[in-house]
């Protein structure tokens, strides 16, 4: 009779296709992961390549009013502009900052545009020991209308790490322009600001030309571990179906195979 043996043959084959699907599943989804990455990898390489030639490019008029709702990251950010307008010194605003030259802070100082409008500059680094307070930098304060080059960056509305902003008490982390335009009553203002070039360093600070440009580009170590894994799982499942093979041939000597 065939029947018992026939439902043996089932129990035991159940676990082999279950795991043969698991396998599977395992294999395709960490093969997809790694083709993901490097996909990424692509996407950023051609992200890095835009910006480094919007940094390097000759500086090109800010956006203006009508071109501030389609500012984007993907489009603008470190784009190379110039804008020209009279400083509002006795409005900045001081932001907490890390950078190569210690802890301090950037210097937001509004530009007051013609038509009466408002762009935020970071003028640049000052130390906290040296040149936080107004006093100390009165020296290269211009008075007269200026025309400032720099990078176009996106405002930071959320804070930093673990730290919100608290415009009651003057503590800003984060340069989110809309709250400092708030904050020191500056009206309309560009959704934007400006990182200075380090020409615009002035006597007694602050320092421009700070802006730290690095992306994170690990995508092909990434896409390398996923490739592996999927290998692993591979190997593994074959090393377990060549072990039942071998158990089968054991128990059936006569070379049939359930």
């Amino acid at each position: 009779m065939t029947g018992p043996r026939h439902g043996a043959s089932v129990r035991r084959l159940l676990p082999r296709l279950a795991l043969a699907l698991c396998a599977l599943s395992a294999f395709a989804g960490f093969f997809a992961l790694g083709t993901w990455q490097l996909e990424r990898r692509a996407w950023k390489l051609d992200l890095i390549e835009r910006v480094d030639q919007r940094v390097h490019a000759p500086a090109i008029d800010a956006p203006g009013p009508g071109q501030w709702p389609r500012v984007n990251r993907a489009d603008d950010e470190y784009r190379h502009v110039r804008a020209s307008g009279r400083w509002l010194h006795d409005r900045e605003t001081l932001v907490q900052a890390t950078t190569e030259l210690g802890s301090g802070y950037w210097v937001l100082t509004p530009l007051r545009l013609a038509d009466g409008r408002s762009l935020l500059v970071n003028r640049g680094f000052v130390s906290p020991a040296q040149q936080k307070e107004r006093a100390a930098r009165r020296e290269g304060e211009a008075v007269e209308a200026v025309t400032v080059t720099g990078l176009l960056r996106l405002t930071e509305p959320r804070g930093a790490l673990l730290r919100d902003n608290d415009p009651g008490a003057d503590r800003w982390y984060s340069r989110d322009v809309q709250a400092i335009a708030l904050a020191r009553g500056l009206g309309e203002v560009a959704p934007y600001f400006v990182d200075a070039d380090a020409d615009a360093t002035a006597p007694g600070g602050p320092v421009g030309g700070l802006t730290v440009i690095a992306f994170a580009n690990n995508h092909l170590v990434y896409a390398l571990t996923w490739y592996a894994l999927a290998l692993m799982v591979a190997g593994a499942t074959w090393i377990v179906i060549r072990q039942e093979r071998r158990r089968a041939d054991e128990g059936n000597p006569d070379g049939t195979h359930d």
